[in-house]
């Protein structure tokens, strides 16, 4: 179970954001007190490989907490890519010991490429963390 925005701790300041992918995973980092995020580079990997890619950023950007974008539905129903990305954020609540945060990302790549970012992947981790940011305190 994901842990509830409103109770995220004050002492966590920083954070690595994901919007997952079966290919490739959008990574954005950033902060609290600037409530902004930043694109990273995108992991293009699957499985094991995408988690060992996933661990040397933990390890790179000392995150407090991550994030992971869940998609749904217009409606706000599940669909396949709903519970692959639950499925994500268990295995890295699992193999990091780090709190994992699940954020709604319906239209976060579509907002993403509007803004123009020039990686869509990425900027759709920017979207959910920046999203992310504004709902704590």
């Amino acid at each position: 179970m994901s842990p509830d925005p409103g109770d995220v701790p004050a002492h966590f300041q920083t954070f690595l954001a994901f919007d997952f992918g079966l290919r490739r995973t959008g990574v954005a980092s950033g902060n609290r007190l600037l409530r902004s995020a930043t694109p990273q580079r995108t992991i293009r990997a699957e499985g094991a490989a995408r988690l060992a890619e996933v661990q040397a950023r933990v390890r790179e950007w000392q995150p407090d907490a991550l994030v992971v974008g869940v998609p749904f539905h217009p409606d706000g129903a599940s669909h396949e890519n709903t519970a692959r990305a639950r499925k994500f954020a268990r295995q890295l609540r699992a193999h990091l010991g780090l709190p994992v945060y699940e954020v709604d990302e319906r239209y976060s790549t579509t907002e993403a490429r509007a803004s123009g970012a020039a990686d869509a992947d990425a900027g759709a981790a920017c979207v959910i963390l920046e999203q992310f940011l504004r709902s704590i305190e």
